[in-house]
C-alpha cells in the first residue's frame, strides 16, 4: 500500500468497495438476463458470456474481502482465487464451443443478446477505468488486477457482441462460437498472467 492520508485512503477505499458493489450488482443482473437469452437463442457466446459474468462476481466478492483486511498473503490469495475462476471458465468454454463447431450448432438470432452486450461494454470500461485509477492511487494490486478483469469483460462484450450481431443479421452461425474462443483466450491470458505475478512475490 502507499503512504497515504488516514482521510484519503479512507476515501479511496470506499471508493474501490463502491465500484465492486456496482460492478457485483451489474453481473447478478446479468447472469438472469444472459442465461434467458442464451436459451431463447442456443446461443453459445451468450451463455460463455454468462459465465464469464459469473466470475466477475467472484472477481468482485475477492476484491470486496481483501479490501476489507490487509497482508501480502491475503493479497496473493486473492488474486490466486481470480486466476484460478479464469482456469475454470477457460476449460468448460473450450470443451462447449468444440462441441458446438463439431456438430454444426446453429443458434438463433437474438436482439436482446446485442442489446445487453452494447451496454454491458459500455458499463464495465468505464468501471474499469476508475478501478484502475482507484487501485493506483490505494497501490492495491488486486483492485489494478480486478480492473484489468472488468476490462476484459467489455472487451469480451464487444466479441460477443460481435459474433451474434453476425448471425443475427448475416446467418454467420460459426460467428457465435469464434466469439466464444475469444473469451478462452483472454481468460487464459489473464490466469497466466496472474499466476506468474503471484510466483514472483513468493
Amino acid at each position: 500500500m502507499t503512504d497515504l492520508a488516514p482521510d484519503r485512503r479512507h476515501a479511496l477505499l470506499r471508493t474501490g468497495f463502491t465500484l465492486e458493489w456496482i460492478t457485483l450488482g451489474w453481473n447478478v443482473v446479468g447472469v438472469v438476463v444472459l442465461a434467458v437469452l442464451a436459451t431463447t437463442s442456443a446461443s453459445v457466446a451468450l451463455a460463455g458470456f454468462g459465465l464469464d459474468s459469473l466470475i466477475e462476481i467472484g472477481a468482485s466478492t475477492v476484491v470486496i474481502w481483501e479490501l476489507s483486511g490487509t497482508g501480502e498473503h491475503r493479497q496473493r490469495l486473492a488474486l490466486r482465487l481470480i486466476g484460478a475462476a479464469f482456469v475454470a471458465l477457460a476449460a468448460y468454454l473450450l470443451v462447449q464451443t468444440a462441441v458446438a463447431l463439431l456438430t454444426g450448432h446453429r443458434p438463433d438470432g437474438s436482439v436482446g443478446g446485442i442489446v445487453w452486450t452494447g451496454v454491458t461494454a459500455v458499463a464495465m470500461f468505464v468501471l474499469a477505468a476508475l478501478k484502475a485509477r482507484t487501485g493506483r492511487a490505494l497501490g492495491n494490486p488486486v483492485l489494478q488486477k480486478e480492473g484489468r478483469v472488468t476490462m476484459v469483460d467489455g472487451l469480451l462484450a464487444c466479441a460477443v457482441l460481435l459474433g451474434v450481431l453476425l448471425n443475427t443479421l448475416l446467418g454467420w452461425w460459426w460467428a457465435d462460437s469464434a466469439a466464444t474462443l475469444v473469451i478462452v483466450y483472454y481468460a487464459v491470458r489473464e490466469a497466466v498472467e496472474i499466476f506468474r505475478d503471484t510466483a514472483r512475490q513468493t
